[in-house]
């Protein structure tokens, strides 16, 4: 019983440590980030752009040594990533909450992860201190259907745009999760693409158009393409063919996932009409690709074809020299923080008025 016991808690500990250390060091780097901000106020808004980006870059890599280098995950990426940095939409499907980590470990083999900025579901920027942060880095919080604020939107992406900010502005056009185990959002998603006349697509939901249309279109000057990205997590398919659900961000640090496939499409701006029904129809032909995709990754009869994507797969492992560093230098600010009475209190403090004030700024931000 003890042993079983010793199992357990070890099993819950490869969760906890690293959600502990991502979580723990959130005081750390918001004060890193307020002194910076508080000092730029005096220089130019896009040095601060720049700074800022540089320390988003610290914390999302040391994200990125639990999730790809503590995990031991492997990432096979099809396709040809630019090597150099661009300014892009990213636009995917939608399986799990650890689908925004996959932006990063793309946006990090291409130098650009500072970069990264997120639409995301309305009700995330109550988050405790990183809600209101996401939105200060360039996320845009969205509602759904009949409230979505396009005005809003266009707004704040133009003043990125117009700042020359780099952007890779991650979307996910399904806007809910696809889940096997939820046949009535899959049903209503495939009712709803056979009442309009589109594609009734099997292994990914209908896309919603508004959030991606509005992006593209506002940033057209300023964007270089956009990236197309499929991806389908190994372990996610029974003995017998049926889909499992796609693993959580506590599953995926328990080392519940051991590789995650990931099918790159660059395509250029000059192919993506600027008309909103056109736009339409061919957001939904991307999706269409996608789902063939998956269904010959879950479902191809052929085994040499089965649990992987067409084309060459590359492995693509990510060096520690990328994401240690940014771990010792965030554990670096925050022990001290926890090892003196002063500093605890400031840390209790910056959690406590830090939200507070973030839900204040959420509130009253237009």
């Amino acid at each position: 019983m003890m042993l079983l016991s010793l199992v357990v808690h070890s099993y819950s500990m490869r969760y906890w440590f690293p959600a502990a250390v991502m979580i723990g060091t959130a005081p750390a780097y918001l004060l890193s980030w307020g002194a910076w901000r508080l000092l730029s106020t005096v220089l130019p808004s896009k040095l601060y752009h720049i700074v800022d980006d540089h320390i988003y870059t610290v914390y999302q890599s040391m994200v990125l040594f639990f999730f790809e280098n503590y995990t031991g995950v492997e990432i096979i990426i099809y396709g040809d990533i630019p090597k150099k940095k661009e300014n892009v939409v990213y636009l995917s499907n939608h399986q799990c909450t650890a689908d925004w980590i996959i932006a990063d470990m793309l946006a990090i083999r291409q130098n650009a992860l500072g970069h990264v900025r997120y639409v995301l579901k309305d009700g995330l920027k109550w988050l405790p201190l990183y809600g209101w942060y996401f939105s200060q880095h360039g996320g845009v919080y969205v509602k759904r259907s009949a409230k979505f604020d396009e005005k809003r939107m266009r707004r704040k992406i133009l003043s990125q745009a117009n700042l020359g900010a780099p952007m890779y502005l991650v979307i996910f056009p399904e806007g809910t999760r696809y889940n096997p185990e939820f046949k009535g959002v899959i049903s209503d998603s495939q009712a709803f693409a056979a009442k309009e006349g589109l594609a009734v697509l099997k292994h990914v939901l209908t896309p919603r158009m508004k959030a991606s249309h509005v992006a593209i279109q506002t940033m057209k000057e300023h964007l270089d393409a956009v990236y197309d990205i499929t991806v389908a997590y190994e372990g996610t398919l029974r003995a017998d063919g049926q889909r499992l659900t796609a693993p959580s961000m506590p599953e995926f640090l328990c080392k519940e996932c051991p590789r995650v496939h990931i099918y790159f499409e660059r395509v250029d701006m000059r192919e993506i009409p600027p008309e909103s029904l056109f736009f339409r129809r061919w957001l939904h032909k991307r999706f269409e690709i996608k789902d063939k995709l998956l269904t010959t990754f879950y479902e191809s009869d052929e085994p040499d074809k089965r649990c992987r994507f067409p084309g060459e797969g590359r492995r693509s492992p990510l060096s520690l020299t990328k994401t240690l560093p940014p771990l010792l230098v965030l554990g670096g600010l925050t022990l001290p923080m926890l090892l003196t009475e002063p500093g605890r209190k400031l840390y209790v403090r910056t959690w406590v008025c830090g939200t507070l004030l973030g839900w204040l700024w959420v509130c009253i931000s237009p």
